[in-house]
């Protein structure tokens, strides 16, 4: 299938479709993971994956999708949301925070509105990958296997 959206959707209760993400989830707050449920995953789906990045970050190494704030993967497919503050109860990978934990948006002082990409893939096979995978890793390792994904887009910018 590729990297494309299907009809899954993705939502929080913690803020709305390309509404500001309140700062408990951010760097400046709590830092911790907001609330996340999908639905209408495609039929075949075996587990999940779950990414946030901000292609907005000045500070992106070049090729990159920009500055990784979460990796979380090995959702089983019997998950269709996740709560607040997660934690481990899945698998981390490595952020650009260097950390395998999520990291809250944090743009840069007067660099405007940020835009937060949370993503879930949903794989057609358990694979059970190592922890601290980065995005990039993670991405390679899974694209043979997404059978859908969509995203929810959250803003912040520091004032």
């Amino acid at each position: 299938m590729g990297f494309a959206l299907t009809d899954m959707q993705v939502e929080s209760s913690a803020f709305e479709r390309h509404g500001r993400i309140p700062s408990k989830h951010t760097g400046e707050g709590e830092d911790t993971s907001p609330p996340l449920a999908w639905s209408n995953p495609p039929e075949g789906t075996k587990s999940f994956a779950v990414i946030c990045h901000d292609p907005d970050a000045p500070l992106c190494k070049p090729g990159s999708y920009g500055f990784v704030h979460w990796v979380l993967y090995n959702v089983p497919a019997s998950v269709t949301s996740l709560p607040e503050g997660v934690g481990e109860k899945f698998t981390l990978g490595q952020t650009d925070f260097n950390k395998a934990a999520y990291g809250g948006p944090m743009p840069p002082e007067g660099h405007g509105p940020h835009h937060y990409f949370f993503w879930v893939l949903a794989l057609d096979r358990e694979l059970e990958l190592e922890p601290g995978l980065t995005m990039t890793e993670l991405l390679e390792q899974v694209e043979p296997h997404v059978i859908g994904m969509n995203r929810l887009v959250g803003m912040y910018e520091r004032e």
